[in-house]
């Protein structure tokens, strides 16, 4: 990755990605709230899914980029990447909390109780607080140290994504895998991906705008950006 041309291309995201978030999302809300048909078991309590998949995607999702800069960021010793990853830190804390929020509400009605402490749900708090460690850590000005925990914290992602095949837990098994069709109906799957592109252009909108002002405020700072 060379540190120029990802800067520009991270500049150029910035318009394409606002108004693909500004079009998309009336779009998918339109789709999940109003378009898609109730599920026959669950009825109309599955929007809430249109919402809480698509955060628990992207939260781990970018804590693994998150990862896989703050790695290069360590190996390669340019401040560069870590920008990259305290840019992205935002973004996937909040969708983290969105995630944990919108389970919760569905957790209630389908299952009886706002939370339990399973597998899936635990392992998703735990990422919770490695962003907010990370975010702290940054803000402390300990970068090398938010970068250590970053990677460190890698390991929960395969935690958080097999949990359910692993141990026993309420949280139903994915209806996605790379080696077979989607477990579900394409009136669900629409608005599943519709606001999945919401949330993702969203999520890089806000990194552009973060990474901006980051790298400006670096470069006032230390006269250059390597």
């Amino acid at each position: 990755m060379n540190p120029a041309k990802l800067k520009r291309s991270i500049a150029a995201l910035k318009p394409i990605t606002f108004w693909i978030f500004f079009v998309s999302a009336p779009i998918s809300l339109i789709y999940a709230l109003y378009i898609s048909p109730p599920d026959y078991l669950h009825g109309e309590l599955v929007r809430i899914l249109y919402v809480h998949v698509p955060a628990a995607w992207l939260a781990i999702g970018i804590y693994a980029v998150m990862g896989v800069f703050s790695f290069a960021g360590l190996v390669i010793r340019s401040p560069f990447y870590s920008l990259c990853a305290q840019s992205l830190a935002i973004p996937g804390c909040i969708l983290t909390i969105v995630c944990m929020i919108t389970g919760s509400i569905w957790g209630k009605p389908a299952w009886g109780a706002w939370w339990v402490w399973d597998a899936r749900l635990t392992s998703v708090v735990v990422l919770f607080f490695l962003y907010v460690g990370y975010i702290n850590f940054c803000d402390s000005g300990l970068n090398k140290a938010a970068s250590i925990l970053n990677v460190v914290g890698l390991v929960n992602v395969p935690i958080i994504k097999w949990s359910v095949d692993w141990w026993f837990t309420l949280h139903q098994p994915s209806s996605f895998s790379l080696s077979q069709k989607p477990a579900i109906a394409n009136e669900m799957l629409i608005p599943l991906l519709l606001m999945t592109i919401t949330f993702f252009s969203w999520t890089l909108t806000v990194f552009s705008r973060r990474f901006s002002i980051k790298s400006e405020r670096f470069q006032r700072q230390n006269h250059g950006l390597a």
